[in-house]
């Protein structure tokens, strides 16, 4: 990996207007393709985030003119945005305003905080987006059990399962556990033909999916066949004590009281839990849900931790965060009446 010089710059003062001032930012070695993407899209979404701002890229310099503040908040933002292409991050128009967001919350670089890969398979390295994201992975490191509470897309399962792929790479655990309630979301599916593991496999796709995608879709079958990463429903997890093993519960607002209960008190030695979900999407016909009962329960116990996500978290396509935000607003106008 190519190292970078400090940032070259100069500020001078145009003809007019007086108070406008322009700066040259040097790319190193970054290209303008991997800086900017497809036409232009992350180009145009930092002149957005920095009105009266234009920018200017030939070669590997780019020249900002306009006034401040905008001007340094561009300029902060094109620097990080260099160092995170600099450091094999794919640059998207949505990432703009991630870091806009980072910069603002925290006062730290976006590619300080989220540069580090979690796990690199495939030809790509997954790392979080988000400053909750971040959090999320972070407090996983620093704690035996973690809850990760958010809306869709928030990356909360496939930060988790990263994680989980990370750990048995690095041989900290010796097998991975997916689980999660066999809950249908609203709709009766009725009677599924085939052996156990056909009909749990519609609920369980969605780890299946993320499985592949971080790992050789070759080794997959031999190390389920082995034991080694073990995909079952929550009511298999009744009377087992799991050591040495990295576990996720997935859909956990889908969970009783007491199959949380059970779920948590099946952790053994040198083993890790987390336990993702969303409290707006409870698919339980009856009862209270077991995620939304927990944080009032176990809140104060060390070695526990609850990250709550938001649609800030999203990494999805743009809409998607919109559209959480206006459920939200719609459930808070529900209850105020």
């Amino acid at each position: 990996m190519p190292m970078y010089s400090p940032v070259v710059w100069m500020r001078e003062l145009l003809p007019s207007p007086a108070s406008s001032q322009t700066i040259t930012l040097d790319l190193g070695d970054v290209s303008l393709v991997s800086m900017f993407g497809v036409h232009d899209e992350v180009l145009r979404e930092v002149e957005a985030q920095c009105p009266g701002v234009s920018i200017v890229a030939r070669g590997n310099t780019i020249t900002l003119s306009g006034p401040d503040p905008s001007l340094t908040r561009a300029q902060e933002l094109l620097e990080d945005l260099r160092d995170l292409a600099g450091k094999g991050v794919a640059i998207v128009s949505s990432d703009v305003a991630r870091t806009v967001d980072i910069q603002a919350t925290t006062g730290a670089r976006a590619a300080g905080m989220l540069s580090t890969p979690i796990l690199s398979s495939r030809g790509h390295s997954i790392r979080p987006k988000t400053v909750g994201q971040k959090n999320y992975v972070d407090a996983i490191d620093d704690h035996t059990i973690v809850f990760g509470i958010g809306p869709a897309g928030t990356g909360k399962t496939y930060l988790a399962m990263a994680k989980a792929v990370a750990a048995l790479e690095a041989k900290q655990v010796d097998r991975i556990i997916l689980t999660r309630p066999a809950v249908e979301a609203g709709e009766r599916l009725g009677f599924l033909p085939g052996t156990l593991t056909d009909k749990i496999d519609p609920y369980l796709r969605p780890l299946f999916d993320a499985l592949h995608e971080m790992m050789d879709p070759d080794l997959v079958p031999k190390l389920l066949a082995s034991g080694t990463v073990e995909v079952a429903p929550l009511a298999y997890m009744r009377g087992r004590t799991l050591n040495s093993a990295f576990i996720i519960l997935d859909e956990a607002q889908n969970t009783s009281p007491e199959q949380m209960k059970m779920f948590l008190t099946r952790l053994g030695f040198g083993s890790k839990m987390i336990i993702t979900g969303d409290v707006t999407q409870v698919d339980l016909p009856t009862g209270a849900s077991g995620l939304t009962t927990v944080g009032g329960i176990l809140d104060e116990l060390e070695d526990i931790h609850f990250e709550y996500l938001s649609a800030k978290d999203v990494v999805r396509h743009s809409l998607v965060s919109r559209i959480v935000d206006a459920y939200a607003e719609f459930e808070a106008s529900k209850r105020g009446r």
